[in-house]
């Protein structure tokens, strides 16, 4: 029952085509306006020739002595000088009116611009819902993922490196470094050579002479303890 009285809602498209309509009468209606205002323009200058016209005649039979026909033409005058006022209001009237179109006809314009973009702007968020900027989101973690498991896979080694225990490894080099320990503790400390003690050169002595074949003996470690310490107090 409502619908009948007060009428349904016309679909887009009919919305779209009244629109079309109504801006194609708009620019009839301007052009219109436009040629109405030329033609009055050109109406206007010719009687403004006409009234210069009436004054130049009434100048003429006033120099004849005819006042009779000079009053006739200042009364045309008169005439054609209201009717040029009539004119300008006409002309003033379109003008307002096809101004009026014109100014309609630019707000027309920007509003179904605006229109336009405004539904461009939801079909674009209606195309970008939530679901696929979280699938967007979730395709670049998973790549991300990707990329970092394939950045561990080529930072292990590769061949017969994989094989090696690192354990066995370091607990070899622990022995060895203990074995070249070992050697260097078992070896003989150095003996200086050429040095007397400074309080023998001080008294004028000489150290007492080792036999020969003390020399030639081998020295046991506590002999050798001895002349390392002795050298030690030397210096």
């Amino acid at each position: 029952m409502f619908k009948k009285l007060f009428g349904q809602k016309a679909p887009p498209s009919a919305v779209s085509q009244s629109s079309a309509t109504a801006a194609n009468k708009t620019i009839s209606a301007i052009q219109n306006l436009t040629e109405h205002e030329e033609s009055l323009d050109k109406r206007k200058a010719l009687l403004e020739k006409r009234v210069d016209a009436e004054q130049e005649k009434a100048r003429e039979f006033l120099k004849q002595k005819k006042k009779a026909q000079a009053l006739q033409c200042l009364k045309k005058k008169k005439l054609l000088e209201n009717e040029i006022a009539n004119l300008d209001n006409m002309i003033m009237r379109v003008n307002e009116q096809r101004m009026m179109l014109e100014g309609q006809r630019t707000t027309t314009e920007v509003v179904s611009t605006m229109h336009t973009a405004a539904k461009a702007a939801k079909e674009n968020m209606r195309a970008m819902n939530v679901e696929n900027v979280d699938k967007v989101v979730d395709e670049i973690n998973e790549t991300t993922d990707q990329m970092r498991q394939l950045n561990e896979v080529f930072a292990n080694p590769l061949g017969l490196g994989t094989d090696l225990d690192e354990d066995e490894l370091m607990g070899e080099l622990e022995e060895l470094e203990a074995s070249e320990l070992d050697k260097e503790l078992l070896e003989p400390a150095p003996v200086p050579v050429g040095k007397v003690p400074a309080a023998a050169a001080a008294a004028g002595q000489k150290m007492p002479s080792v036999p020969q074949k003390q020399k030639t003996a081998a020295k046991t470690q506590e002999e050798l303890e001895l002349e390392a310490l002795q050298a030690e107090m030397a210096l």
